[in-house]
């Protein structure tokens, strides 16, 4: 049996009322409450039939949608009818439903132009998603497609996986907000499994659980084309996140994984960091919006401290302190092999030694682009090295000089309190928090004394 047939779908019947042109294209009927709504498999044009080939190929795309739309009794969307020589063309939110999308998928079922097709929003339900996959055994050119929000549900991955199947020419498929379920995970991740044609899935704000995390899991492990997976906005946490992780291992085509807000905790981080240590094409993950912390931070740095793929790590709004942010930091600067060139934590707010580390860091890797969150107190702070140096340099004196100067029996050390009056006394222009500070980054160990020899260097 054809695959058509078995998928259900018939276009077949009124071929010659198709290709009569309107005698006037400018008048066109509209759908009102007393028209009957014909369901999709109530409307039937074959595009197969021979006798039409030649006849389609004559008209062009714009006049054989409004003849489509004239036999529907659908309107027209306007921007379809334009230039003609559009590769890219976008729908989104036009309200299009079952029998739009089917008038729109006979007029580019043979069209060689159009390589970019956005649906997204249009209440095409399972069969107007039909029709559109249905196009796309015929047509070789489009080359992404975006379903997004059409309510889909099961039936909808059932149609799209049994079709996808058939396809060889799709590399980028937009499928978010379907309200796909465990259930719908089989359907796609199985027909995902094989392919190797498509490079950039997006199935994010669906309502995958456990059982879809095994599945996709399962997929990430054997699928040997994706190399974009965006399934941000599901509750792919516990075993789900777990079984992603395993796939990942293994996976040697994935470059950018998308799991913001999917519930992930210390569970999912710690596996993922096992991941990394065996996943050597991975280049951006994103963990935005989940529920990892500090020590969830340390156990996916177990995997960091010896990745070296991952280039873009994405961890805002989680509940990341100064700590975990150090602990990340200190990870990428340690690891000699680390490719990390972004890491946003734009939501911590971080202190002193973080913004000094990452100074540090950054001498030996200047393109190094972290996204923080810092007090303005902070930034006050770690402005009172410069202050207290500039001192001198306008002065043309040297730091050395200070300290010796308060070191009368030159033991190369003086007390904090002898060198909080001098500062005062030489009315150095720092507040009094930036000189407490000053004297605790001096006297790191508290011991009362600043041993001043290493200071060289400021002079």
């Amino acid at each position: 049996m054809d695959q058509r047939e078995e998928d259900g779908v018939d276009l077949s019947d009124g071929q010659q009322e198709v290709d009569q042109k309107p005698t006037d294209q400018s008048v066109l009927p509209t759908r009102n409450s007393d028209q009957k709504d014909n369901s999709v498999d109530e409307w039937d044009t074959d595009l197969e039939t021979d006798n039409a080939t030649g006849q389609r190929q004559s008209s062009s795309r714009a006049e054989l949608y409004l003849q489509l739309c004239r036999k529907t009794g659908t309107n027209p969307v306007s921007c379809f009818l334009g230039d003609l020589s559009e590769a890219n063309i976008n729908l989104n939110h036009y309200g299009l439903g079952p029998l739009g999308a089917k008038a729109l998928a006979i007029a580019l079922q043979n069209d060689t132009v159009v390589t970019n097709l956005e649906l997204e929003d249009n209440a095409l339900r399972a069969e107007g998603t039909r029709c559109v996959m249905e196009m796309l055994q015929t047509n070789i050119t489009i080359r992404s497609l975006n379903l997004s929000n059409n309510q889909l549900r099961l039936e909808g991955a059932d149609i799209v996986s049994r079709l996808l199947a058939n396809s060889c020419y799709l590399t980028s498929m937009k499928l978010s907000g379907n309200d796909f379920d465990d259930s719908a995970s089989k359907h796609l991740a199985d027909a995902l499994r094989d392919d190797f044609v498509l490079k950039e899935v997006d199935l994010s704000h669906n309502k995958f659980g456990d059982a879809a995390g095994e599945h996709l899991g399962q997929m990430i492990a054997s699928n040997l084309g994706i190399e974009v997976l965006n399934l941000s906005w599901n509750r792919l946490c516990g075993r789900g996140g777990v079984a992603l992780s395993t796939g990942l291992k293994v996976n040697s085509t994935l470059k950018q994984l998308q799991l913001a807000w999917n519930g992930f905790g210390h569970m999912e981080a710690e596996s993922l960091g096992q991941a990394l240590k065996q996943n050597n094409t991975l280049e951006l993950l994103d963990l935005s919006g989940n529920h990892i912390n500090d020590q969830a931070v340390m156990l996916f740095c177990q995997g960091l401290a010896s990745n070296s793929t991952l280039r873009v790590l994405k961890l805002s709004y989680n509940t990341v302190t100064n700590v975990g942010a150090l602990r990340l930091l200190k990870t990428v600067k340690n690891n000699k092999r680390s490719a990390v060139e972004e890491i946003n934590i734009s939501t911590v707010f971080v202190r002193e030694e973080f913004v000094e580390l990452l100074e540090e860091a950054r001498q030996r890797r200047p393109a190094l682009d972290v996204q923080y969150s810092v007090m303005s107190s902070v930034t006050r702070n770690l402005a009172a090295i410069q202050i207290f140096q500039k001192y001198f340099e306008e002065r043309s004196e040297s730091v050395m000089d200070f300290f010796q100067a308060l070191d009368k029996e030159g033991t190369m050390k003086v007390s904090t309190s002898d060198f909080r009056k001098a500062v005062k006394a030489a009315n150095i222009p720092l507040d009094r928090r930036q000189l407490e500070w000053l004297i605790k980054k001096f006297d790191k160990n508290c011991t009362a004394t600043i041993r001043y020899s290493h200071f060289a260097e400021l002079s």
